[in-house]
C-alpha cells in the first residue's frame, strides 16, 4: 500500500515550515505570525503535524497535553480552529467561525486582518491551561529524574518524542532556552535527525553523523558543536578534544539567535560525529 505521507516526510516544524514557504501569500504570513504568537505565549508548545491523506497533505498541528489548534489555510481564510474553544473565555471576541459547535471555536484571518496579539495569546495560555489541568493531561505527565546540574534523565531513543520530553524536563529557566535551540535547530536545519543519548539532545543531518548536542548543568546550558574547530566565527568555549568547540548560555544571556543560527548552517554541512 502506498504511503500518502510518504512525500511530505519530515519534522513536524519543517514541514508547518514549508507549508507557510508553499503559501507564498498573505496566508503565509499569517500562519507565520500566528505560529510565532502561540510559541511566545507557551515556550513548551509542542509542533505536530496530522491528518495525512491521500486528498490532504496535512495539517500544521500545536499541541500542550492535548491539542490546543490547528492551522488550516484555504482561499479566503486563515482558520485557527482551538480544540476546546467553547470553554475558553474570549474578552477580547476573536472567535468568529464554528460558534454553534459544543466542544470548538474557530478564528477565521482574512488577508489585510490584523491578529490581536494579547487577546490570541491570552486564549492560546487559557488552553494550555485547561489541558494541563486536564485528567488525560495530568495521566501523559511523567516527571523524569534530575540528575547532577538538574540535568534529566530520559532513556535513549531515536526521534522527536523523547527530545521532546528532555525539553519538558528541563528545569526553570533552562527549559526556556532548550525550547529556542530546539525550534532554531529545526528552523535552520530542516529534517533535522533527533535523538537523546547519554541523557543529551542529540542533532544531526542526513547520513552525517551528529553536528550539536545540548545538556544542562548547573548555573548553564552547555551547547556542543562537534567540529565547532572548523566553524567561524569560533564558538568561544574550549574544549579538552580538538575538534569541539561549546558555547555556554547562563541564566540571563541574551541569546544572539542570527549567530547561533550561522554556527548551526555550518555545522550541519560538515561531516558530523559517529559515535
Amino acid at each position: 500500500m502506498k504511503d500518502p505521507g510518504a512525500s511530505r516526510r519530515g519534522s513536524p516544524p519543517a514541514l508547518i515550515s514549508k507549508r507557510i514557504a508553499e503559501l507564498g501569500d498573505w496566508r503565509g504570513k499569517t500562519l507565520a505570525r500566528v505560529r510565532a504568537l502561540i510559541e511566545s505565549a507557551d515556550p513548551d508548545i509542542v509542533e505536530e503535524w496530522k491528518w495525512v491523506k491521500p486528498t490532504n497533505p496535512g495539517t500544521p498541528v500545536w499541541s500542550h497535553d492535548g491539542i490546543i489548534c490547528t492551522g488550516e489555510s484555504y482561499k479566503s481564510v486563515v482558520k485557527l480552529t482551538f480544540a476546546k474553544g467553547a470553554a475558553l473565555k474570549d474578552p477580547s471576541h476573536l472567535f468568529n467561525a464554528s460558534l454553534d459547535g459544543r466542544v470548538r471555536r474557530a478564528i477565521d484571518i482574512r488577508e489585510g486582518e490584523d491578529v490581536d496579539e494579547i487577546g490570541f495569546k491570552a486564549l492560546v495560555r487559557q488552553a494550555v491551561a485547561l489541558n494541563t489541568a486536564s485528567g488525560a493531561g495530568a495521566r501523559r505527565r511523567r516527571t523524569p529524574a534530575l540528575l547532577s546540574g538538574g540535568n534529566p534523565q530520559i532513556a535513549k531513543a531515536e526521534g522527536d518524542a523523547p527530545v521532546r520530553a528532555y525539553l519538558a524536563a528541563m528545569p526553570g529557566w533552562k527549559r526556556r532556552v532548550g525550547s529556542r535551540l530546539d525550534a532554531l535547530i529545526v528552523r535552520t536545519v530542516p529534517g533535522v535527525r533527533k535523538a537523546v543519548k547519554w541523557n543529551s539532545p542529540f542533532y544531526g543531518a542526513g547520513g552525517q553523523g551528529w553536528f550539536l548536542n545540548f545538556h544542562c548543568f548547573a548555573k548553564y546550558v552547555k551547547v556542543a558543536f562537534f567540529r565547532g574547530a572548523s566553524l567561524r566565527p569560533l564558538p568561544p568555549g574550549v574544549s579538552k578534544q580538538e575538534n569541539v568547540r561549546y558555547l555556554d548560555i547562563r541564566k540571563d544571556d541574551r541569546l544572539d539567535e542570527t549567530q547561533i543560527a550561522e554556527w548551526i548552517r555550518q555545522a550541519a554541512a560538515l561531516p558530523g560525529w559517529t559515535p
